[in-house]
């Protein structure tokens, strides 16, 4: 991507988190289909020890030699990626599935948040009308009216999980500015790896046998979900901000809506779709500016939102 302009690397980045996004929305019916015969634990240490060989069976080339430096900042970004995934399994447990996905949506506000105090410069306004538009976009699509809002430790548990996520899209952004996303990518993911797996075994029964669907779905979140989505986002969020890549990543929601009702035939309401008409709003508010000339102009990824 160096040899391209910066507003065609900005380009690129984008469709490459867009997606990233689509991608993660179809893992949602792999998931459903998979957690019929393995326990939560272990599906994520197959799919995170899947996608660690995967990584290293296409780009070994590019993974290279890895530094004790590599492997420290590799690790942190690992690190924050298995608790956000470990929180976000757990309280699952004990709310509700809508629910959870509205208030997972939550860490599209908190990277500017967070953004703000790591970085101590307060990001653009349209950074934070965008994320405020966009959760309540998805407030729409995850929300159906039957649903009371009522906070227990499930909920807790999911928002420590959108923290940490909005906390590892930030991590990215950060150790991706002066270290090889490849080697970046493929540390995070096989420190998560292993950490699942010592969980795993530690807090839940070995499973016997799974079946060929359960087997299909896990490679596909090993393969597309977790190495293929992981590697892209490493390397797309090094061309753009950590608040433009979380905004464009929350469209994950869009199209988890959308593959619902084509896959599992759920049905499209008026509110999904009032929603996804707000997120794509929130999305054309941060990608267009209006310079003071009414000629409409593109930012670029080394501006500010």
């Amino acid at each position: 991507m160096s040899r391209l302009s910066k507003n065609q690397q900005k380009y690129l980045s984008d469709l490459s988190l867009l997606f990233v996004a689509a991608v993660w929305g179809g893992g949602f019916v792999a998931v459903k289909d998979a957690l019929n015969t393995v326990t939560p634990m272990f599906l994520m240490a197959i799919r995170f020890v899947l996608a660690t060989l995967f990584l290293y069976m296409f780009l070994f080339k590019w993974i290279g030699k890895l530094s004790l430096q590599d492997i420290k900042k590799g690790s942190v970004v690992g690190i924050i990626l298995f608790l956000a995934f470990s929180a976000q399994t757990v309280g699952l447990q004990y709310t509700l599935a809508s629910k959870q996905g509205f208030l997972t949506a939550t860490y599209v506000v908190m990277v500017p948040f967070l953004s703000w105090i790591f970085y101590k410069k307060m990001p653009g306004v349209k950074a934070f009308l965008g994320s405020l538009i966009t959760v309540a976009g998805i407030g729409l699509i995850s929300f159906q009216g039957t649903s009371s809002f009522v906070l227990n430790i499930g909920d807790g548990l999911t928002l420590l999980c959108a923290l940490l996520f909005a906390m590892h899209i930030l991590s990215i952004e950060y150790f991706a500015k002066d270290m090889a996303v490849i080697k970046l990518a493929f540390v995070q993911i096989a420190v998560a790896a292993i950490l699942f797996v010592i969980t795993a075994f530690i807090t839940e029964p070995i499973p016997v046998s799974l079946s060929p669907r359960a087997w299909f779905a896990i490679v596909y979140l090993a393969m597309f979900s977790t190495f293929l989505c992981f590697t892209v986002q490493t390397v797309a969020q090094k061309f753009t901000t950590s608040s433009h890549a979380s905004i464009i990543l929350s469209l994950e929601s869009v199209f988890a809506a959308l593959f619902g009702v084509i896959l599992l035939k759920e049905h499209m309401s008026k509110m999904m779709l009032v929603g996804c008409g707000l997120i794509f709003i929130a999305i054309l508010m941060v990608e267009l500016n209006f310079s003071s000339k009414s000629k409409l102009k593109v930012q670029t990824g080394e501006q500010k939102l």
